[in-house]
């Protein structure tokens, strides 16, 4: 007997067992439970959307119950965009009205809002399915990654294209042309719809696109806390002023495939061909924002040459200068790769700032009863800045610190970071992103050595 799939849904949401849970779909895939994990499908593929931001409730009188392919049909009209607005809508209703409470709320609606809410992630059914039924695999949303730098360092030779680190949120841009949407990803294949003046600026042109691709590239704005604010927002979302920053593009069918065929240089070659495009979106009177899509510059170095290291010295130092959060180092003809890949290298800056020891944090946990953090404050290059250092410090340093705290307080520390940032709820007073602590800078308070 094959279960109803709203009924597996209240089992899984019920057991927080992650075996208890790849057990039940384990045996929901030898039954053969085809729409269970059609339904899946629908709900957990990054690539299906349906256009819907409210879903009601079922509350009402139980109707016949909405036949499965009924519902298919429904998730294909709405998904291709064949139904949207107030036709969406009524369908939707419609549909509710048919369906059983049971049917409706632990199934359907939860299909559409595209949350299953039971605890299962595309990974888990992955997992549990591959070797019983892979056709009832997921879609996996994946992205190119780059490698530290710092650890292949025998691959930073010869001939290779140098980018800007941007300090923002990355973005994949899904734009296809068959349904005529255009929906955003963050790289781990969550749903952003935050951006609408870029999506809706690019859907009313998507006719300039041959066909369906994606963009790579990083959402920035005037600060990085005031990004973050909105990224995920429910509501007041304030986000128009957001730019996006493109660094690459292939087409939608190679993405989803894992690889492309062209290679970084010819990439980069088809982007540019889309830059009229992406200026003339700057031009809609709606947006009001200026420059909504940009390309991200980037130059070609060869570093087996005296002349190519010393332009990639001087393009680091004037992205440390500017507060850059790094550079990325790529090869010119590699393909892209949706995993990490040392063809993409990434080498961020490191700073040092003398900061003096104001106070102590005590840690939590293991390391309750000892040192969590030294509070910092001081002067650099005329930002005032203020931190808790926690990181960098051995066992034996955080009982030696707590224990001397009279001793340590007024002295000068070193801390090592990836940059300066502004507080969000200060901006006469700075931060420091990932700090490290590295040494104490001398043996009594002020004193440096």
């Amino acid at each position: 007997m094959i279960n109803f799939p709203w009924d597996v849904l209240v089992k899984l949401e019920n057991d927080n067992s992650r075996n208890a849970k790849e057990e039940i779909l384990r045996s929901e895939a030898i039954s053969n439970n085809d729409e269970l994990f059609e339904g899946m499908q629908l709900a957990l593929s990054p690539y299906i959307t349906f256009g819907v931001k409210k879903v009601p409730i079922f509350s009402g009188k139980d109707g016949q119950g909405l036949p499965w392919v009924a519902f298919k049909e429904l998730c294909h009209l709405l998904s291709s965009r064949q139904l949207t607005g107030h036709d969406a809508r009524d369908a939707i209703e419609l549909a509710l009205g048919a369906s059983t409470a049971s049917q409706w709320n632990n199934w359907y609606r939860r299909i559409l809002i595209k949350d299953l809410r039971c605890g299962v992630s595309e990974v888990t059914v992955n997992n549990v399915v591959s070797s019983i039924r892979p056709d009832y695999s997921i879609d996996k949303f994946s992205c190119m990654l780059a490698h530290d730098g710092a650890k292949h360092e025998k691959k930073i030779k010869g001939k290779k294209l140098l980018e800007i680190k941007l300090d923002g949120v990355r973005v994949l841009t899904i734009i296809d042309v068959e349904s005529k949407t255009v929906t955003q990803y963050t790289r781990n294949g969550k749903l952003l719809e935050n951006f609408s003046h870029i999506t809706n600026a690019l859907e009313q042109n998507i006719e300039c696109f041959d066909r369906s691709y994606v963009l790579d590239g990083e959402m920035i704005s005037a600060s990085f806390q005031q990004l973050m604010t909105q990224v995920h927002r429910k509501s007041d979302v304030k986000a128009t002023d957001a730019v996006l920053m493109l660094f690459d593009i292939l087409p939608l069918s190679e993405f989803m495939n894992g690889k492309s065929t062209l290679g970084q240089k010819r990439r980069r070659k088809v982007l540019e061909g889309f830059r009229p495009v992406f200026e003339k979106l700057s031009l809609i009177p709606a947006m009001k924002t200026g420059c909504m899509i940009d390309i991200v510059p980037q130059i070609e170095v060869d570093l087996d040459t005296d002349e190519g290291r010393q332009q990639f010295n001087d393009y680091n130092k004037k992205a440390i200068a500017d507060g850059f959060e790094g550079i990325l180092i790529k090869s010119p003809d590699a393909p892209y790769v949706c995993k990490r890949s040392d063809s993409w290298l990434k080498v961020k800056p490191v700073i040092t700032v003398d900061l003096t020891v104001v106070g102590f944090e005590e840690g939590t946990g293991k390391n309750a009863g000892k040192l969590g953090a030294l509070i910092c404050e001081g002067v650099d290059d005329g930002k005032f800045i203020r931190v808790n250092v926690g990181s960098g410090l051995s066992d034996d340093q955080r009982d030696e610190i707590w224990n001397n705290r009279d001793s340590i307080l007024g002295q000068i520390v070193e801390i090592k970071a990836d940059a300066i940032t502004q507080s969000q709820d200060d901006n006469s007073v700075w931060s420091l992103r990932f700090p490290r602590f590295e040494r104490f800078r001398g043996f009594y308070a002020d004193e440096k050595y």
